[in-house]
């Protein structure tokens, strides 16, 4: 995939959530949530500021991120979803 996101803008690939309970149920794909953790794809320029300078952005492509449940927009990319968002709607890199 060749994207190129703008200012602070991040890519975000979800990460597949579990399908069983820690007691061995099996939630079904029409009951299970969204997940909210994710893999960076692709990473803007960063944030331009005031006074013409530019903040750079707080992650990095290949890190996995935290990210609220409805934060970011969903689009589809040569067949994949995947979260268009800004850098401050990431909540924190798992590490």
């Amino acid at each position: 995939m060749n994207i190129r996101p703008l200012h602070d803008r991040v890519i975000v690939k979800r990460l597949d959530a579990e399908h069983k309970t820690a007691s061995g149920i099996v939630i079904p794909d029409t009951a299970a949530e969204k997940p909210d953790q994710g893999e960076v794809l692709a990473v803007g320029p960063g944030k331009r500021l005031g006074d013409g300078h530019v903040s750079a952005p707080s992650v990095k492509i290949g890190e996995r991120v935290l990210f609220g449940k409805y934060a970011g927009t969903t689009v589809k990319l040569e067949g994949e979803e995947v979260l268009v968002m800004r850098d401050e709607d990431i909540l924190c890199v798992v590490e």
